[in-house]
């Protein structure tokens, strides 16, 4: 397999993260556009002589003054709608707990009894032909797709961060403190994700794989593990 650089986002697995992308692509074509403006200036100033008056110029002075405030209008009120829509959580299907360890996540299904489990990150050595290195773990998150999910993220020892970069989560784990997240995964899929918090040797080796499955295929692992 060919190793190249990936330079765009991972492909959106979820509302919030087709939001985040849309925004990013926003706000780059509004700095692509003031670049080219000011590289526009730059060669006319350079290449022109300079006859216009700008001791006394106040309609530039009033151009200059309100082009940035409607830029950073444009900028802020998107960025505020698609923060409010990642801190609100309504109304979810299923509630997940994640515990951080040293190095791995405990993962808890409060909706049901005694369904918990550790995810450990799965050696080289034992790697499956075609499954990730240091991204692939011996326990899935499996969640129902097109279900919203609840995450509760906390920590036993020190800091970590639950994210997962295609379904648009990263929230911090604080020892003694429940930080809230949610996500809807829009398609069945495996999904993987990195502690990213710098939280010891090991920070590397504790992944996040979440696999988002029919309900029905939910439903016959949930049964099979609290049974």
């Amino acid at each position: 397999m060919a190793n190249h650089l990936q330079l765009n986002f991972q492909d959106a697995s979820s509302p919030i993260m087709e939001e985040l992308v849309q925004f990013h692509d926003h706000a780059l074509m509004i700095a692509l556009a003031i670049c080219s403006l000011v590289l526009y200036l730059l060669a006319m100033m350079l290449t022109q002589k300079l006859t216009t008056n700008t001791v006394d110029a106040q309609a530039i002075e009033l151009v200059w003054t309100i082009l940035p405030a409607v830029v950073l209008i444009t900028l802020a009120l998107p960025s505020l709608r698609i923060l409010y829509m990642m801190d609100e959580v309504n109304e979810p299907d299923l509630t997940l707990k994640a515990i951080g360890h040293q190095w791995y996540w405990t993962y808890e299904y409060t909706d049901f009894k005694d369904l918990t489990f550790d995810s450990y990150m799965t050696p080289t050595t034992d790697l499956p032909l075609g499954h990730f290195r240091l991204l692939e773990v011996d326990h899935r998150v499996i969640v129902p797709t097109e279900a919203t999910v609840r995450v509760i993220v906390t920590a036993d020892d020190v800091l970590h961060s639950w994210a997962v970069p295609s379904l648009g989560v990263k929230t911090d784990a604080i020892p003694g403190r429940l930080n809230q997240t949610s996500f809807l995964a829009s398609r069945s899929g495996i999904f993987y994700g990195q502690c990213s918090e710098i939280c010891g040797a090991n920070h590397s080796f504790m992944p996040i794989v979440v696999e988002s499955v029919p309900l029905a295929s939910f439903e016959s692992w949930s049964s099979s593990l609290s049974s």
